[in-house]
């Protein structure tokens, strides 16, 4: 069972109480917020593992939070799971760029939100890569070779561009995580490359129909970017 540290900031009671009793039964070490500015204090108070934060709050709202927590280096590290309401989709945008590892939207199952929870605690902190650059990438007969520039369906190999591989690999290394457009353009070319977000989702279509059936794999999330298949 974890004893997994994690804080909720959440200004609606009721919500509060749901997600309060679903980690608190799977044994998470739960403790709760209701403003932005009460939650600030306590990450500094109780240092939690992962913060489960409500983007619409009185005062200081989410993207307040996330860019507050982003310029400390004691807490920029801290996964955060952005938990909003259906439509705030700039907000989500701007969350997941200031350093937010996922999102879930309102209403939500508990279940999700728990099995969310775990995967974001699994997942190494921003600070460090998930995989090794060189380590061999598989999802059934999907196989990806860092080393050798390599994507192989099958055994059978894949003929990508530069920029399809490495937005592939980008994805495929943290998956079941979201990216916006800005943020898969800035991992694949850097911060100085000039592109659109039309010409990233140009670079998707291909991908996918290069890979076929496991094109299934490159989900899009609506109004925000792309995530690999958990």
């Amino acid at each position: 069972m974890s004893e997994k540290k994690v804080l909720i900031i959440e200004d609606e009671e009721d919500i509060l109480a749901l997600i309060h009793y679903n980690l608190t039964k799977e044994g998470f070490n739960v403790i709760c917020a209701s403003s932005g500015e009460e939650g600030l204090k306590m990450v500094a108070e109780e240092k939690p593992e992962l913060i489960l934060l409500d983007l619409m709050l009185p005062g200081m709202n989410g993207v307040d939070i996330c860019r507050s927590l982003q310029k400390e280096p004691e807490f920029c590290e801290i996964p955060i799971i952005m938990v909003t309401a259906k439509g705030e989709e700039s907000d989500i945008v701007a969350g997941l760029e200031l350093g937010a590892d996922d999102y879930i939207t309102k209403p939500f199952s508990p279940k999700i939100l728990v099995a969310r929870a775990k995967a974001a605690l699994r997942h190494p902190r921003k600070g460090a890569p998930a995989i090794s650059d060189d380590s061999v990438i598989k999802a059934q007969e999907l196989v990806i070779h860092p080393g050798k520039k390599e994507v192989l369906v099958g055994n059978q190999p894949i003929n990508l561009t530069f920029t399809e591989f490495h937005v592939l690999h980008f994805l495929a290394r943290r998956p079941g995580w979201v990216f916006t457009r800005y943020q898969i353009v800035n991992a694949v070319r850097g911060e100085d490359y000039s592109v659109t977000d039309r010409a990233v989702d140009v670079q998707i279509v291909g991908l996918r129909k290069k890979l076929g059936p496991y094109g299934k794999y490159i989900e899009t999330v609506r109004g925000v970017g792309y995530r690999f298949k958990d």
